[in-house]
C-alpha cells in the first residue's frame, strides 16, 4: 500500500549549532516540515527562513507542552514525528517509520529510545540508559500534559508501541548550557511540585539531592561513565537541591 503521509514538527529556540544536522536526517521525507520558533536571538529564524523545505512560524513561548500542543494542531497529516533540534533521526529509525506508514494498522503512539551524548561521549548509564520518548503518534489522539519539565504525551486510553530504531540525542552543547538548563528546569520543577510540597524541610534540601546522586551514580551505574558520569550525576543532584531552594525562597519572599 502507499505510505501514509508524515508531518514533521520541530519546536526551536537558539539552535544554529545543531538544527541543520537534525534537518539533514529528515531531508526529503515529508512535504509538511514545520518549525515553531520561540523568537530565537542567535540567527536560527533567519537560517530557517532561507530554506525552501521548511515552513517557519514564530510564537511566544509559555512552556514546552503548550508550544508542542499548538504545533501539533497545525500538522497537515494525521501521523506526526515531533523532534527537538538536538535529536538526529538514525537511518534505521527512518526506515522503521516508513515501514509502519505502509502497514495496514498502527498503534496510536510509539516510544522511541535515545542514545544520549555529553562532552563528546555516549552516556550509557548515569540514569540515561533507558531514556525514551513518545515522538511518533497520531495527530488526533495524542497531546502533551501540562508539566513544565519533562512534559510527556498523555497515554491514558492509547495503544502504545515501541520502535527499535533510535534517536541520537546531543542534549547539552557545553557545561554552561548544562548548568543553565539545570537552573531553568529547577525553577519550572518547583512550580510543578509546589502543590505536593506544603513545606520545604531538610529532607528536601539534603536527603533528596543526596539520594538522587547515590541513585544515579551508584545504583544506575553512573560511575561506569567515567568523569562524564560523575559530572552528570552531581549536576542532576544539584538540580534537585535547587528545585526546593527556589520553592523555599519564593514562599519566604511572598510572606515578607
Amino acid at each position: 500500500m502507499e505510505p501514509r503521509p508524515l508531518s514533521i514538527i520541530y519546536t526551536t529556540f537558539n539552535e544554529t549549532d545543531i538544527i541543520e544536522r537534525s534537518l539533514a536526517s529528515v531531508a526529503g521525507w515529508s512535504d509538511d516540515l514545520q518549525i515553531v520558533d520561540s523568537y530565537s536571538t542567535d540567527g536560527t529564524a533567519e537560517l530557517l527562513a532561507a530554506r525552501t523545505d521548511v515552513q517557519l512560524v514564530q510564537r511566544a513561548y509559555s512552556g514546552p507542552a503548550d508550544q508542542k500542543n499548538w504545533a501539533i494542531g497545525r500538522a497537515r497529516h494525521e501521523w506526526i514525528l515531533l523532534l527537538d533540534a538536538d535529536e538526529i533521526v538514525t537511518p534505521e529509525l527512518r526506515r522503521e517509520i516508513d515501514d509502519l506508514l505502509r502497514a495496514p494498522d498502527l498503534q496510536d503512539a510509539y516510544w522511541i529510545r535515545r542514545n544520549n551524548y555529553f562532552m563528546g561521549r555516549r552516556i550509557r548509564y548515569s540514569g540515561w540508559r533507558n531514556d525514551r520518548v513518545v515522538r511518533f503518534f497520531h495527530r488526533d489522539r495524542a497531546r502533551y500534559n501540562d508539566r513544565q519539565v519533562h512534559e510527556e504525551i498523555r497515554l491514558d486510553g492509547l495503544r502504545v508501541g515501541e520502535l527499535s530504531g533510535r534517536l541520537e540525542h546531543y542534549t547539552f552543547k557545553h557545561m554552561d548550557h548544562f548548568l543553565d538548563k539545570t537552573r531553568r528546569y529547577a525553577r519550572w520543577k518547583a512550580q510543578d511540585t509546589a502543590e505536593r510540597t506544603p513545606r520545604v524541610t531538610w529532607f528536601h534540601l539534603l536527603i533528596k539531592p543526596g539520594f538522587r546522586f547515590f541513585s544515579q551514580y551508584v545504583l544506575k551505574g553512573g560511575f561506569r561513565d567515567g568523569r562524564e558520569g560523575l559530572i552528570i550525576c552531581y549536576v542532576v543532584a544539584y538540580g534537585v537541591f535547587l528545585r526546593y531552594a527556589f520553592l523555599l525562597a519564593e514562599r519566604q519572599n511572598t510572606r515578607a
